[in-house]
Formats: structure tokens, C-alpha cells, sequence
């Protein structure tokens, strides 16, 4: 016999598990199915919170959906922790972007007035400014701006705390994959699984990260939509008697190449992070450690006397506008929620949000309007009295 329930929830990275849970707290009966017990996206990532310093030119919905995001993480995580009596690593010290050389400084100024002109928050700094909030910056870093309103949290507590709400709300986990969202008479009628287990439900979630486009059902143009993003990082730790090196997240360029350095409260030092269009290859390679250390110890020349706790590689779901892809697909019961790129962290407590709106026949946050599926299907966009899927 089939087993049944409310909602299928393809993926269990940080974009399903949210979803999971919040729709378990709203009374559905909820199965999630996950190959690898969510060693996703999720587990490889910096964790940062940071609408303001990545808000680039000609990416104002993004940024619009971002800071959405970031005014809702904080009693997201508060509820997460209460819930679990897990702390998720939330940081709120901001975001210090520096310049290693002139032409660094000038493009970071640049970039600057572009976020102020969207009326975010940004204070500039001289080298000594700089060097007094973090004095392991090398002498050369030529100036800097702070951005207060970009957060981080730690990735792999919020992982795990999202985990323990997910079993604390009754959701069924399965290990496996969802092959096929089951459709007939024009609406979702459960799905399919790898190994042949049929789940019958009114609805399914493809949430699935940069695999999403593998689920058959989904209308064409959205099954290649989002394709996989190698990115590459390091997790450092600091030696016995060695104190915090760092105190804010540290976003550099360093002679034209981007790198991060993301603090945890237990002392580790994230490195990041590369972004390679290999397809779902999740090799580390010796050239992408070589270069974030090399980076990091040319800004931070204290790094060298840190442990290498950890190389990792991760694949981000990106798609062609780098903006997510969250809503219902044009068939009654058939949702998706993919494409977050680097802001899957960040966007998971407002696309579970959006979801269940969307399952409960609300219109999502306006800010969704421009990340519907309906832009690669060419589409009309739904209505918000036939949003209920």
C-alpha cells in the first residue's frame, strides 16, 4: 500500500526542513524524503547573513527579497531555539568589507555608493579604522566599510536545530529520492521515490536544491532551470591558548579576488569560497585551498598559525538571474522552492513563509512577485485567489 500524507517535501537541506517543519506546525502531515540524511548545500556554507555587502548593481528584487529575509531570521532562530533548546550560532557584530590595494578600495567605494543610493546602511573606514576593529588585519589593507546589518549564523547548528523542530513536529523522514511528482486530472496525486515507494498526497515540494530539475512532473523549462554551483571552503581552528583572531565576518578583495572570513562562536574561522561552474563535481582541489589560504593569510597574516580543521566543497543551486524560484508551478499541488544560489541560509525561514502561503491559499510577501516559476514557463502569474496549490 501506498503510504500517505498532506505535503511531500522533496530535499532536506535548510530550505526543505524549514518548510517541513513550519507546515507540520500548521497541522499537515508531513514526509520528507532526503538521500543523504541532509548533507546538503546547507552543511557547506559559511552561514553568512548578508543582504547589504552582496547587494550588487542591477540586482534590486534580489536585494529587496533579501532584506525581507534578514528582518525575519532573528524570530525565526529565537522560535528555532526555543523549540529545540539548541543555540544556532547567530552573530550580529556586521560585516567588515575591507580592500587589500587601491584598485581594490576604489571598486569597493564604488559598489558603496551604489548600496547607500539604496538606502542601506554602510560606514567608511580608513587602514586605522579598520585595523582597530580587527587588529590582525595586515598593515596594507587600504580602507574598509561596515556594513552592521549583515549577520551570520553558524550553518551547521542551524542545520541541526532545524532537524530536531522537523522530528520534534512529527515530520516522517525517508531517506531516498523523489524521481517524479505523481500528476493526473491536472493536479498532484502524491509522489514517487527512487525505489519505487508511492506516497499519496495534495501536494509536493520540490526543494531539492541543484537536483530539483531531476523530479519528473515539473514543467520543462523548470527542470533545467537550476543548475549546480561548485563552491570550495575551509573551516580553521584556532590552537589551544590561541584566542578569536577575528570578531566580525571579513569580506575582502584581494588584488581583484573575492574571499571571506566567516567567525564562529567555538573558534572556528570559515574560508570561502570559490564558485566554479564544474557541474556536480564535489572534489576539493589542492589549487582552490591554495588560493583562499593564500588570500586569507595575505589579509589575515595570522591565519597561518591556525589549524586546517577542514576542506569541503558544496554545490549551490544557481540559476540564469540568480534569483530563487519559490511558488506553485502551474499544476494544483506542485510547488517549488529552489535556485537560493548563496542566500539559502538566509532565505529559509521567508521561503518557508512564502510556501505556506501558498499551501494555505495566502498570497506570498509581495517581495516574491518577481522569483515566481512562471518566469521560465513564460506564464501568467497566478493570482493570489488561485494560489492555493
Amino acid at each position: 500500500m501506498a503510504e500517505t500524507a498532506d505535503v511531500v517535501v522533496a530535499g532536506g537541506g535548510v530550505i526543505g526542513t524549514a518548510i517541513a517543519w513550519r507546515a507540520a506546525l500548521a497541522g499537515l502531515e508531513v514526509v520528507l524524503v532526503d538521500p543523504d540524511a541532509g548533507d546538503a548545500a546547507s552543511c557547506v556554507a559559511a552561514g553568512m547573513l548578508a543582504p547589504v555587502s552582496e547587494a550588487l548593481f542591477g540586482e534590486s528584487a534580489l536585494l529587496a527579497i533579501n532584506l525581507l529575509a534578514v528582518q525575519r531570521f532573528p524570530s525565526f532562530a529565537a522560535e528555532l531555539e526555543d523549540v529545540t533548546g539548541q543555540e544556532v550560532g547567530l552573530r550580529r557584530e556586521g560585516t567588515l568589507a575591507v580592500a587589500y590595494d587601491p584598485g581594490d578600495l576604489a571598486a569597493l567605494m564604488r559598489l558603496t555608493a551604489f548600496r547607500r543610493s539604496a538606502g542601506l546602511d554602510a560606514e567608511e573606514l580608513d587602514n586605522r579604522a579598520c585595523r582597530m576593529l580587527e587588529p590582525f588585519l595586515t598593515p596594507e589593507v587600504n580602507g574598509g566599510v561596515v556594513f552592521a546589518a549583515d549577520w551570520s549564523v553558524d550553518n551547521r547548528r542551524y542545520a541541526a536545530a532545524l532537524r530536531a523542530a522537523m522530528a520534534a513536529a512529527k515530520v516522517r523522514v525517508i531517506c531516498g529520492r523523489v524521481t517524479q511528482a505523481r500528476v493526473a486530472g491536472g493536479r498532484v496525486r502524491g509522489a514517487g521515490l527512487a525505489d519505487g515507494t508511492a506516497i499519496d498526497s495534495a501536494s509536493v515540494v520540490v526543494a531539492a536544491g541543484c537536483w530539483s530539475g531531476t523530479v519528473a512532473g515539473l514543467p520543462g523549462p523548470l527542470r533545467t532551470a537550476v543548475r549546480p554551483v561548485k563552491g570550495q571552503l575551509l573551516r580553521l581552528r584556532h590552537p589551544e591558548g590561541i584566542p578569536p583572531v577575528i570578531s566580525h565576518t571579513i569580506r575582502a578583495t584581494v588584488r581583484g579576488t573575492d574571499v571571506y572570513l566567516v567567525p564562529r562562536a567555538d573558534g572556528e574561522v570559515i574560508v570561502g569560497a570559490t564558485s566554479e561552474e564544474r557541474g556536480p563535481d564535489r572534489t576539493v582541489t589542492a589549487g582552490a585551498v591554495h588560493d583562499l589560504l593564500r588570500d586569507a593569510m595575505t589579509l589575515l597574516p595570522i591565519t597561518s598559525e591556525l589549524i586546517l580543521a577542514e576542506t569541503c566543497a558544496g554545490l549551490r543551486p544557481g540559476t540564469p538571474d540568480n534569483g530563487p524560484i519559490v511558488g506553485g508551478c502551474g499544476v494544483d499541488g506542485l510547488l517549488l522552492a529552489t535556485g537560493h544560489y548563496r542566500n539559502g541560509i538566509l532565505m529559509s525561514p521567508v521561503t518557508a513563509d512564502a510556501i505556506m502561503a501558498v499551501l494555505t491559499g495566502q498570497p506570498p510577501a509581495v517581495q516574491w512577485e518577481p522569483f515566481t516559476p512562471q518566469r521560465f514557463t513564460a506564464a501568467q502569474p497566478a493570482q493570489a485567489g488561485d494560489r492555493v496549490r
